[in-house]
């Protein structure tokens, strides 16, 4: 580039037309300087006269001013970078040539939605599991529209959107709870001021659920696995088989049973032993008699590992721990596909099989909800013949 040639020059301005919105906000534009003509760009962030540092062209006091920073620098980077283009391609400059548009530049802006909520993610307080779940669906919208910007999010966007995870094969309830991270990301960008509440399309928008079908191991399935002898070959599975069949009969979560530790085991007595903890998912206390679930079968694991208990809690990832169990299941000869989570089902299942109240499974679960625990009250055809048989006494 010839050093003596006149450049454009770029800068930041804040409420040009000095008139703020129904918010208390104003727009950010570039403005690009060249031979006593100025034309401005539309950066499409708005903040209030308190975000804006004049001085420092700087967005200040905004939760997202780090991210929001970035994007204006990129902003004016990617109008340099066209201009450049265009030198090298020998062409005469003009800011009506700089108007052009760039694919580059608009990127940059058109995606503002998922940079801005993947900041928000990122800085909030969620526990990481639920961080990771909103990632995954931030990386679904980028699939489905990589440009997406603030305006685009509409009733019509959320529609095409279901429309994207149905040809994708995701089941119903699946496509709900993407749907659901979504309106939490929305949500978000209203307390922002970036979307105002009359604008948001989750007001009219139902996000459809059917009612989920538990998969529970049957009384004799179970009996199968209890009974299993690994081959010599397969002595790596019996870790994982002992934790599954643990919280078959307590009823544990993956994520609470892999953060246990021997200081969750409180010993009342010599034979009473209890496991007490605070879930993971609910942050409810859980209290689990041992000694009274299942004749203490699962008081019978702990001793297999009583040199270390905390070895039994120390479990691969779940996927990896989901293979060992399709392998678990074959060597049992189980004609059914479950997974670590079957445990939880499994317990509740033949809780309320046995007559346990269902308000005493509820809190055994640590279930917020009775509705929750509801969901297995009539899993086994026999369970209505028990409790029929307990209504002839």
């Amino acid at each position: 580039m010839d050093n003596n040639m006149e450049k454009i020059s770029y800068r930041l301005v804040y409420n040009r037309k000095n008139s703020l919105n129904d918010k208390g906000m104003a727009l950010i534009q570039v403005e690009a300087y060249y031979k006593k003509r100025k034309i401005y760009f539309s950066t499409h962030i708005y903040v209030t006269p308190e975000q804006w540092d004049k001085k420092q062209q700087l967005i200040v006091l905004h939760p997202h001013s780090e991210v929001l920073n970035r994007m204006l620098e990129e902003f004016i980077l990617n109008l340099q970078w066209k201009e450049l283009e265009y030198w090298k391609q020998g062409k005469v400059i003009s800011l009506d040539l700089l108007k052009q548009p760039s694919k580059r530049q608009q990127d940059s802006i058109r995606n503002l939605f998922i940079r801005l909520g993947r900041n928000w993610v990122e800085q909030s307080n969620r526990k990481e599991s639920t961080k990771n779940n909103l990632y995954s669906t931030l990386s679904l919208l980028q699939e489905f529209t990589p440009d997406v910007s603030i305006p685009d999010i509409s009733y019509t966007y959320l529609k095409d959107f279901e429309s994207f995870l149905i040809k994708k094969g995701q089941a119903v309830n699946t496509i709900a709870k993407h749907l659901r991270h979504l309106r939490t990301l929305v949500n978000e960008a209203v307390r922002q001021d970036l979307i105002t509440p009359e604008a948001n399309p989750f007001r009219k928008y139902q996000i459809r659920t059917i009612a989920s079908k538990h998969t529970f191991l049957l009384p004799e399935e179970l009996q199968k696995l209890e009974n299993l002898s690994l081959p010599k070959r397969h002595n790596h599975l019996q870790h994982t088989l002992d934790a599954f069949l643990f919280c078959c009969y307590t009823g544990l979560r993956y994520s609470d049973f892999t953060q246990l530790s021997v200081n969750n085991l409180i010993k009342l007595d010599k034979h009473n032993l209890w496991i007490v903890f605070k879930s993971i998912k609910t942050n409810i206390e859980i209290q689990i008699p041992l000694y009274l679930l299942f004749q203490g079968k699962a008081m019978a694991i702990l001793h297999k590992y009583s040199r270390n208990p905390n070895l039994l809690f120390s479990l691969k990832p779940n996927s990896s721990v989901n293979k060992e169990l399709k392998k678990i299941g074959e060597l049992a000869q189980i004609q059914k596909h479950f997974s670590f989570h079957t445990a939880r089902h499994t317990n509740a299942s033949l809780l309320i099989y046995e007559g346990v109240p269902i308000t005493t499974v509820q809190k055994l679960l640590g279930h917020q909800s009775i509705k929750t625990t509801e969901g297995y009250s009539n899993v086994f055809p026999s369970t209505i013949i028990n409790d029929l048989k307990r209504c002839k006494r």
